[in-house]
Formats: structure tokens, C-alpha cells, sequence
């Protein structure tokens, strides 16, 4: 799992049939802090009804098609949780009101 914060959606009317129906998320990697890590955007597909600016878990690869019971489903990254709090080494990291100030 990582985390990862949403940062815009992605619309194709024209796509594999098995995708129909999902809401597809841009999201961008994030340390335990809620702050962005840069790189490279992820397309991940929404489980959970997340939203622009929201902190989430994402799983990629294999764990990706199990977690929505995909199988041969051609999915690489799924929103499988929202996140409200982080407590990283005894310390609350994200959440009440450092979440306000990451995102």
C-alpha cells in the first residue's frame, strides 16, 4: 500500500468494457505528512468515492486486481481506503489540523 493524495479525474468515454462503470482518479504520491512526493501522476481507479484533495491508500500491481476481485480486469492502481489519520513514529502526522495545512 501507499499513500497517495487525489488530484484530478480522469474522463474516457471510449475505454475497455470491464472499466465501465469506475471512477478513474489522478493521484500523486504523498510521504506520511500528507506532502507530496513529486514524480510521476497515478491513474488509479476509485473504490471507495474519494475525492479531489482527499489523502488515500492506494495498491498497485496484483494487489490491484485483488482488491476489487478483478482478476484479468487490465486495472494497475486502486483507491482502496480514505484516509483520516496518520500517527508516524508516536507522532500524529496527518489529521485534524494538519491535514488542513498538506493539502
Amino acid at each position: 500500500m501507499e499513500i497517495a493524495r487525489v488530484k484530478g479525474t480522469v474522463v474516457a468515454t471510449r475505454k475497455d468494457e470491464k472499466l465501465s462503470g469506475y471512477k478513474m482518479l489522478i493521484l500523486e504520491l504523498a510521504d506520511v505528512s500528507g506532502r507530496d512526493k513529486g514524480g510521476a501522476p497515478i491513474v488509479a481507479l476509485d473504490s471507495v468515492d474519494a475525492g479531489v484533495g482527499d489523502l488515500v491508500l492506494v495498491v498497485r500491481g496484483s494487489s490491484a486486481r485483488q482488491a476489487m476481485n478483478m482478476g484479468a480486469t487490465p486495472v494497475d492502481a486502486v483507491i482502496i481506503g480514505i484516509i483520516d489519520n496518520i500517527e508516524f513514529s508516536g507522532e500524529s502526522t496527518y489529521g485534524g489540523r494538519h491535514d488542513q495545512a498538506s493539502k
